[in-house]
């Protein structure tokens, strides 16, 4: 059987407390509604169905994206209701998957077990025991065991209430009996909705195989309703992260205090301190140290290199051995050889930087092209942008750099050129030779410093 899967994403989410659509509230960096998209894509549906309805166009254009079929729904008359939107695009011999946007941590491995559950003419429920099942539908089921319905919270009586079984939404089963169970759903219930759940009664009455399963983890079935639940399920993503890294060797000085908003790799030995978080695709070779408060993104950073605290990469590629801060900003584009030393309060743009070079302290170096063995001095700054336009800087193998120069671009230094300290440098200085620009040292004899006047 081909599978479709149909998301439901269309509540308001009131109790979010937010012009913000409730499904595009972010979990680690991205909306939850893209985490779900990207669990059903990993299964390798025929097709993506996703119902919206509060924030319309703002969810679509949030997850431009994404290979799915959007169906509106414009009024939210409950779960069977806006799975019957999708109805007319689901043929009888698919099997069908729903799963809700709202519910950012359920994991492949889980839907895969569910589907399995389904297999041939079956329905199949996702479903969980909890110590305190307030709120959610319960799990009715015969003497044999037998599923027989599913009764919401509002409409189930005292003995109902007790059971501790419950419905998660998430289901899998034959479109063929989907669609025609939803053509039979009615309303009279406590909230007035057509519920999606009503179908389980109905698959009994026409004696189709009700099976369940149950979810690896707990978390990947909970719902998020408010900014508690959201910061519930942020935590649990962040904490199944930091265990994948540890896992595959990586030393964390503390796993509640790192954060992965992206997808990270990782070689051997790499250890990572306190309040660091990483960002988009980043990778960490052999060896990688990582200080404290230490932002990352988008980047690889090659073998043995140490990045000290306070630290800010961004679209960069760090070479082997480097060394990194305090308090340095690597930004994008930039490209660091092996052996480099960026120091304390450096800020890189858009530069190549060879190997064994140093820029240790309150520099700006962007849109440069810098040697081997270079020696950057302290308050060093290339002069790029003239107000409209970007201009190149180039620095050549061996050139030392005094402290306090101002290159300004485009200027090129030669190999192995000196460049006295305090200088304007405005045009190209020669390879091998000590270029300088200064104004002539005065000293005026007797002068007095000016004192106040105490008489005002």
């Amino acid at each position: 059987m081909k599978l479709s899967i149909v998301i439901l994403a269309a509540g308001k989410g009131t109790r979010m407390r937010s012009e913000l659509p409730k499904v595009l509230h972010p979990v680690a960096g991205r909306p939850m509604l893209q985490h779900v998209v990207d669990t059903a894509s990993a299964l390798s549906p025929h097709a993506i169905h996703i119902i919206y309805g509060h924030g319309g166009e703002q969810v679509k254009g949030a997850l431009t994206g994404v290979n799915a079929n959007w169906i509106e729904q414009a009024q939210q008359l409950g779960t069977g209701h806006a799975v019957q939107q999708a109805s007319p695009q689901l043929s009888d011999d698919e099997r069908v998957l729903v799963l809700y946007g709202d519910v950012p941590l359920i994991r492949q491995p889980t839907l895969k077990a569910l589907l399995e559950c389904a297999d041939g003419d079956g329905l199949a429920l996702l479903t969980v025991a909890l110590d305190d099942p307030h709120g959610y539908g319960r799990i009715v089921r015969d003497a044999d065991g037998a599923v027989r319905a599913i009764v919401e919270q509002k409409d189930a009586d005292a003995e109902q209430l007790t059971i501790r079984e419950i419905n998660t939404g998430i289901m899998a089963l034959p479109a063929k009996h989907l669609k025609r169970w939803l053509q039979r759903l009615e309303n009279n219930n406590a909230q007035g909705e057509y519920y999606l759940t009503d179908i389980i009664a109905m698959a009994v009455a026409d004696r189709v195989d009700v099976h369940t399963a149950t979810p690896q983890r707990m978390v990947e079935i909970m719902g998020v309703n408010d900014k508690v639940q959201l910061s519930f399920a942020e935590r649990e993503y962040q904490k199944e992260q930091a265990e994948q890294l540890m896992r595959a060797g990586v030393t964390l000085a503390d796993p509640a205090r790192f954060d992965v908003r992206g997808e990270v790799t990782a070689g051997a030995d790499v250890s990572i301190d306190i309040n660091v978080l990483l960002l988009g695709k980043v990778e960490l070779g052999d060896g990688v140290r990582i200080g404290p408060n230490v932002v990352i993104s988008n980047s690889r950073i090659d073998d043995d290199v140490e990045i000290l605290a306070n630290c800010v990469i961004e679209d960069a590629h760090i070479g082997a051995h480097c060394r990194i801060g305090p308090f340095a900003r690597i930004r994008p584009e930039t490209e660091l050889a092996e052996h480099v030393h960026v120091g304390n309060f450096v800020e890189i743009k858009k530069s190549q930087v060879g190997g064994g070079s140093k820029i240790n302290h309150l520099s700006y170096i962007g849109d440069s092209d810098v040697g081997r063995n270079v020696n950057i001095g302290a308050g060093t700054i290339t002069c790029n942008y003239d107000g409209a336009n970007k201009h190149r800087t180039v620095i050549e193998d061996g050139a030392f750099i005094g402290s306090d120069t101002q290159l300004v671009a485009p200027v090129t230094v030669g190999a192995g050129a000196t460049i006295g300290a305090g200088s304007t440098i405005t045009q190209d200085a020669p390879a091998g030779e000590l270029s300088f620009s200064r104004a002539k040292q005065i000293t005026i004899e007797g002068w007095t410093r000016p004192t106040k006047d105490t008489k005002k």
